[in-house]
């Protein structure tokens, strides 16, 4: 896909984005009526834009129907030179949702989602028993009051 100028996507991209960010099962269709383009170019651009992984489209679960209620964020110090091996172990976790490196005294980050406080002590054990993971700090989150997909 061409940039314009410093964007690999224009105006018309954000907006066929948007609409299935709300509703990503949307028809083509009902997005070129919206935008006031044919179904064709809705239909290029979409498949344009996944080719070149801009855009991914996946199911996304309600994790309360699954019985999962409870989130924590456990920040990481970690033996510097052995970062990225205790980067992969986190990946092997089931209940590790996103892993970031922050800036600060923790210099990484995992969120995690499960279904009770058992389960927080459990993966906080698991996580504890990493080589090279020296020190933790467990936020457990209380109430979410915006989770959003949407990103334009």
């Amino acid at each position: 896909m061409s940039r314009i100028g410093n964007e690999l996507i224009d105006d018309l991209d954000r907006s066929i984005i948007k609409f299935l960010s709300k509703n990503g099962r949307m028809s083509f269709t009902e997005i070129a009526n919206q935008l006031n383009v044919t179904e064709k170019t809705v239909r290029t651009r979409y498949n344009n834009m996944v080719e070149n992984d801009i855009l991914e489209v996946v199911g996304v679960i309600n994790p309360i129907t699954l019985g999962i209620k409870m989130g924590a964020i456990i920040q990481l110090k970690v033996v510097p030179q052995h970062i990225d091996e205790v980067i992969e172990e986190l990946r092997t976790i089931r209940v590790v949702r996103f892993i970031t490196t922050i800036s600060g005294e923790y210099p990484l980050l995992a969120q995690i989602n499960v279904r009770d406080y058992e389960e927080i002590n459990e993966t906080v054990r698991e996580v504890h028993a990493i080589p090279n993971v020296t020190a933790t700090n467990v936020m457990v989150q209380m109430d979410v009051f915006k989770n959003t997909f949407e990103y334009l």
